[in-house]
Order: structure tokens, then sequence, then C-alpha cells
């Protein structure tokens, strides 16, 4: 569905990305991480057309991004970050508007509204005004919207910053459902560690530009091992443990030694028959979050507020 090869974008002396490769295919819910500034905003961006890449060649759904972008764009549909509904209409209307800006048939419009207006559970809300709607309703109408006109590939900006954990969770239901019923694949961007493991078939992580890691959720974390003991107190290091075998890596943060061990339930004892001193632990499995740490050196949380897409695209159209 989407296929790049050599993807380039410069500005100036900044390589905002750096020749990337992705291959995603029909039907697939695909992640691409990566701390503010690593290259995913402006990958999204040149894949939706709203940036020209600087080399490098890519299609969306066998339409490519130079000569064909109409196509590739009348092919997609995009949920920004930023809200774009407008709050003084109807949700109703919101949707009708979006059909006739797409060219969606008038015998459809209606039939296809109720559709979508079922798949994001909001039957009886389709006349009220969208300023009434709560944030979680807002964000799926905003999906609803981006399905408006049948789009081969949903890209979303961070689908659900901004919303309660009960919102989030009904987010990625509603997400997971669209991929499934309305046979689209899904691209999206996310500082939610659990929102990419639980959501994404297949994830890509990117940084300084370039694709640094890829694969699924469990393809990824296996390759951290099977746990990780921090502890503090202990001066544990790579080296006063390098006999261990069972021992994959060891690390500081923020003053505590992180440790990433194989087969956690079988060797946790013997770890711990080696470590003196130790006034706190934790133990728990790998997770996508200790990936993305090893991978890029810090914490994707630390990383939020970024600028969006649409953010971008409107700063690049200013020169």
């Amino acid at each position: 569905m989407i296929e790049v090869r050599g993807l380039t974008k410069h500005y100036d002396e900044i390589h905002a990305v750096d020749g990337i490769d992705l291959a995603i295919r029909k039907g697939e819910i695909f992640g691409l991480l990566g701390p503010n500034g690593a290259g995913k905003t402006t990958t999204i961006s040149m894949l939706c057309t709203l940036t020209l890449p600087t080399s490098g060649a890519a299609t969306v759904n066998g339409f490519d991004i130079r000569r064909e972008p109409s196509r590739v764009r009348q092919s997609i549909g995009i949920v920004f970050q930023e809200q774009t509904l407008d709050t003084t209409l109807t949700a109703r209307e919101n949707l009708e508007l979006h059909a006739r800006l797409y060219a969606v048939p008038k015998p459809l419009r209606a039939p296809r509204i109720k559709e979508l207006f079922g798949l994001m559970d909001l039957q009886g809300r389709e006349d009220d005004v969208v300023k009434k709607y709560s944030g979680g309703m807002r964000r799926r109408l905003e999906i609803a919207r981006g399905l408006m006109h049948r789009p081969a590939v949903l890209f979303l900006d961070e689908p659900t910053v901004g919303l309660d954990p009960q919102s989030r969770v009904k987010t990625w239901e509603y997400i997971r459902k669209t991929a499934r019923d309305a046979g689209c694949t899904v691209v999206l961007t996310t500082h939610y560690m659990e929102e990419a493991e639980l959501m994404c078939d297949r994830i890509a992580i990117i940084d300084h530009g370039k694709i640094i890691s890829r694969g699924t959720p469990d393809q990824l974390k296996q390759g951290m091992g099977g746990g990780v003991v921090r502890v503090k107190g202990s001066r544990a290091t790579a080296e006063t443990l390098a006999d261990l075998r069972f021992v994959r890596e060891v690390s500081e943060l923020d003053g505590w030694a992180v440790i990433t061990v194989d087969d956690l339930a079988h060797n946790l004892p013997a770890l711990f028959q080696r470590l003196e001193n130790v006034k706190e632990v934790e133990v728990r499995s790998s997770t996508l979050n200790d990936v993305f740490i090893k991978l890029t050196g810090r914490e994707i949380r630390e990383e939020t507020g970024g600028e969006g897409w649409m953010d971008a695209a409107m700063r690049e159209s200013r020169g």
C-alpha cells in the first residue's frame, strides 16, 4: 500500500529525513515512532504530499507522490493532531461538507454518514453542534470525517493526545475497528508507548532522519531480552556483571542501574546473589519504551509537545 525508497528531505544543512526505506502492507496498522526532530513528521508530510522530497521516491496506493499528488490525496484521509472540525456546524454537517469537498456522489452521502456514525458510536448525536461534543467524541468525529471518502490509507497524528484514559481506550477500539471493517491501512504517530504496543501490527523507530529499527512490537521487545531489573544503591555495571551470560546490557538512568536480563523468572535469584547494597528494586518484563530508550537514548515522553503535521506544512508553505 505504501512503498518508500531512499526518501530524503534536506533543509539547508539539516537532513530531516535521510534516505529511508519503508514498505507498509494493505490493511495493517503501522506506527512511526521517534523523538521530536527525528524526521517522522517530515516523512508523513511527504507521504501526504504536504511537503516535497529532496530526493528518493514513494508511492501511496500505487500513486507516485511527485507525479500524481492529486491521486495520492484522493487515496488518503488525514486526522491531524490539531483539531480541524467546524465547531459551529453539527456533526452531520461536518461530514456532509467533507463529502462534497471530496466529490462523494450525492446518493452515497447519507448512507455513508449513517454508517460512520455507527462505526464511531455517535448515533443519536448526529445533529448536535460540535462545540457540545466532548474531546473524545470530537476525536472520533475527526476519524469518521477522515473515512468519509473511503480512503485506502488513513494517517493519524497523535490520535489520542489530550484525551482522558477512558476516551483513549475507546479511541483505540475505534481505530482497530476502522482497519478491520473499513479495510483501511492506518499509519499513526504517537507518544504513548502502550498505544503503539496495543494498536500497531508493525512499528518503525526513526531517529536523526533514519529508520533505526523496525518490526512487530514483540520482535522489538524480544531484542531487548526477557525483562528489566532496575536497582538503586548497588554499583552494578557491565564490568561487574560481565560473567553472567544471561545479562544482556547494563546502563544507568536517573541514578538507577538498568539491567536487561534473559529469562527473567529463572535468572533473577542468581542476579540478586551478585548485587550488594540494594536500596530499591523494580522488576518487570521488557516494554516498547525500553526499546525506545535503548535505541534513542531517551524516553519518548520527554519529547512531547512537538510540531504537528499541520504546523509543519504551514511552516514550509511560508518558506
